[in-house]
């Protein structure tokens, strides 16, 4: 399917919705951007940063370095604080990429919180410090803390951090125009949220896996992980009529659908933007 001539722009104002700006991309990695609310081009993506940090695991995943089932405490052993909840060493990456660490409550969310209060500057040592009161894969809690542990995963597993791991495929290989991560005290990636970008740029990511992992002739991750992903819903969830996406906070989307060959990506700042405003079917 080819680029449509649907007016995402009028979808948000008739919804009374501040969205900034709409990127839209077919297979064939055309894009076309619409400019709804002038802002700031490069922006916060929030939590459409987790589907990069997925496609970083499905990096290292192709060079055979881990596995879904790969165990934290395996990577991080010598991370681990005393006094470690034991149930810690039951989590695998499959348990942190669906939230099914173990918490009861969600964590380093520094998009809400004040990280000053956080206690401590070494965020792994505060996350792995903390008590699962459930058992790994049983209970769903979203928190930003799963995806900081990943982002350190990573960092071990690559040898480099996860900014650093992606920033040749996302500015020399897809041509971003720009690209900034936030990171913590002591420097690494967060790998949940903070991460600034372009909307025409974002849908590229939708693009990649519309493509099964390919960019413009470039493998860039596996067909198996991209089926993975989409199986298990490792951060893109089934929307429903064959769209697959994943929100962030203020209403942010990356959405595509394999189907048509589509994919769409919006930043604003709202309390929430509907999907089925902005997607109709």
């Amino acid at each position: 399917m080819a680029l449509t001539t649907i007016d995402y722009d009028a979808r948000a104002r008739s919804a009374g919705l501040n969205v900034y700006f709409i990127a839209e991309g077919d297979r064939d990695y055309n894009i076309r951007l619409q400019r709804a609310v002038p802002a700031n081009p490069c922006c916060n993506c929030y939590s459409i940063a987790k589907a990069f940090t997925v496609t970083a695991i499905g990096m290292l995943y192709d060079k055979g370095l881990l596995t879904p089932e790969t165990h934290v405490v395996d990577v991080l052993s010598d991370k681990l604080p005393e006094n470690m909840d034991t149930n810690w060493r039951e989590v695998t990456l499959h348990n942190l990429m669906l939230h099914y660490v173990g918490f009861d409550h969600g964590m380093l969310d520094i998009d809400a919180e004040d990280a000053t209060k956080f206690g401590s500057t070494d965020y792994l040592k505060v996350v792995l410090s903390a008590p699962l009161p459930h058992k790994p894969g049983t209970v769903h809690q979203y928190t930003d803390a799963a995806y900081y542990v990943l982002s350190r995963v990573v960092e071990r597993l690559a040898g480099m951090d996860i900014a650093e791991l992606l920033r040749p495929i996302l500015m020399k290989t897809m041509n971003f125009k720009e690209f900034a991560w936030s990171v913590c005290p002591e420097g690494y990636s967060m790998g949940a949220t903070g991460l600034y970008l372009r909307t025409e740029d974002v849908v590229k990511l939708g693009i990649l896996y519309l493509n099964g992992g390919e960019w413009q002739g470039t493998r860039v991750i596996s067909k198996d992980w991209v089926d993975i992903v989409l199986k298990n819903g490792y951060e893109f969830k089934d929307k429903g009529n064959g769209w697959y996406g994943k929100g962030g906070m203020r209403g942010q989307m990356l959405t595509f659908n394999p189907e048509r060959g589509l994919a769409v990506a919006w930043h604003g700042y709202e309390k929430k933007v509907p999907f089925d405003v902005m997607i109709h079917d």
